[in-house]
């Protein structure tokens, strides 16, 4: 029958982050250290709804499709995925806050290696 859904999403969330580390880690361009933070905020929230998910299960809503004795084995938890709208819209503006930086810098400095910064005082 193959793999659940909820471990496929385990495994690509954990992969993103990974690779999101190595994107931190590995470069020295702040543009690529974005599109790394970036990576490991996808995976976090892939890995947030995979925790919610139940194979085969349904809307918690609970009627004749869905009754009470069989509601907390059957029912998706909406939790993780509200929280990951949530976490959506404040990683797309810390995302855009991290650009707005990473413009600044270029314009002081016309590079954006991450070195070239290293005798910076805040």
């Amino acid at each position: 029958m193959g793999l659940p859904v909820s471990q496929i999403l385990l495994v690509t969330g954990f992969l993103l982050i990974l690779i999101g580390f190595w994107g931190i880690f590995a470069h020295r361009n702040i543009l690529r250290i974005i599109i790394g933070f970036s990576l490991i905020d996808t995976g976090i929230h892939i890995v947030m709804v995979a925790t919610g998910y139940v194979t085969g299960g349904t809307a918690p809503i609970i009627d004749t499709a869905l009754e009470k004795a069989h509601a907390a084995a059957n029912a998706v938890d909406p939790v993780p995925s509200a929280l990951v709208v949530t976490a959506i819209v404040i990683g797309f503006s810390v995302t855009a806050i991290m650009l707005s930086f990473a413009i600044r810098l270029y314009d002081a400095k016309k590079t954006l290696d991450i070195d070239a910064f290293t005798e910076s005082k805040w």
